[in-house]
């Protein structure tokens, strides 16, 4: 098949390119983001890959079906990025990477919790300039905290699981709870209310969807202690970012760590160290001591990419030879 590819780099293109030997596909690399703008440039294919911060609304379906494209292919587990109506709507299926490597996102959640608990980054920086000053360096004991997690999908099973190591006592949310897992890791289901009211650091590990949209809001950060810490790696629209700036400032919360922000289109996966940002909220929250981002990098490890990589070309694959779809997304009643 060929397969146009848009917002690419060149840690997905190293990946796709060696799992390719095996599936032999014709394959265009594009730098720019998929939107009803650049969309013409699918002309003469098969299929399209898209990326998370990809805008892919009825008018972009609705001109790549014109183009002939006959599938639309995600190389990500979240799918919000897509007007599943329209995709219903034009006949264009649309394939998804459910599982490319829990651990992953799960290790990296727990790296943000530990360097902003332990002040890595600053220790670092400090050595390098000969400063081996202590001062406001202290940490606390991950051990015998409690640690909320929202969302016991498999990411949030790796994150608890970890989290149980370092002895910690865990409460989940979830809107289909797991009884195995209570008994499995000593994991408590309770409401979303107690969860942020009792917790010690809370992370999120839900899809973006209208019910979970600004689930994290001025509400939920009342409801938190006033030294919680809040890990996102999951999609940046779960947060309020406008609450987030206002419990940092009132200091309603201890610490943020993100790897996620909800405006993130056309900044993240880019280097605007020449440019600058012109987000004046995500430059206020880069002033905040006690806030650490990175930029969707959770995800970002060889076990990940290739799983990714392998998974949606044989996607692909059983799409040209009229084979089930078993990572076909479904549109929801």
């Amino acid at each position: 098949m060929k397969l146009a590819f848009f917002d690419t780099h060149g840690f997905d293109r190293k990946a796709f390119d060696q799992a390719n030997s095996m599936w032999q596909h014709e394959i265009t690399y594009f730098e720019p983001r998929l939107r009803h703008a650049t969309a013409q440039l699918a002309k003469g294919f098969d299929a399209v890959c898209a990326f998370v911060n990809d805008r892919i609304d009825r008018d972009t379906i609705q001109l790549l079906k014109q183009e002939g494209i006959r599938i639309l292919a995600l190389r990500s587990a979240g799918f919000n990025q897509v007007d599943m109506k329209a995709a219903h709507e034009f006949d264009l299926p649309v394939v998804r990477v459910p599982e490319y490597s829990p651990y992953a996102v799960a290790e990296h959640a727990v790296a943000l919790i530990l360097t902003m608990n332990r002040r890595i980054h600053r220790a670092s920086n400090r050595v390098r300039e000969l400063n081996f000053s202590l001062d406001g360096l202290v940490g606390f004991d991950l051990h015998g905290k409690t640690v909320g997690v929202i969302g016991t999908g498999r990411i949030g099973q790796v994150f608890a699981r970890i989290m149980q190591g370092f002895g910690c006592q865990l409460l989940a949310y979830d809107a289909w709870p797991k009884p195995e897992l209570s008994q499995q890791l000593n994991l408590r289901y309770v409401p979303l209310q107690e969860l942020l009211a009792q917790s010690d650091i809370i992370s999120l590990h839900v899809p973006l969807s209208p019910e979970t949209h600004h689930m994290i809001d001025e509400a939920a950060f009342q409801s938190m202690k006033p030294s919680v810490v809040l890990v996102n790696t999951s999609r940046g629209g779960l947060v309020k970012t406008s609450a987030l700036l206002q419990a940092l400032k009132s200091g309603q919360i201890g610490f943020a760590a993100l790897d996620v922000y909800e405006e993130e289109e056309g900044i993240f996966f880019h280097d605007m160290s020449e440019s600058g940002v012109q987000d004046d909220v995500l430059a206020r929250l880069t002033t905040f001591p006690n806030v650490l981002i990175t930029a969707h990098q959770a995800f970002l490890t060889h076990e990940a990419l290739a799983n990714i990589a392998n998974t949606t070309l044989s996607s692909l694959r059983a799409f040209e030879h009229n084979e089930p779809l078993v990572h076909q997304v479904q549109l929801r009643s």
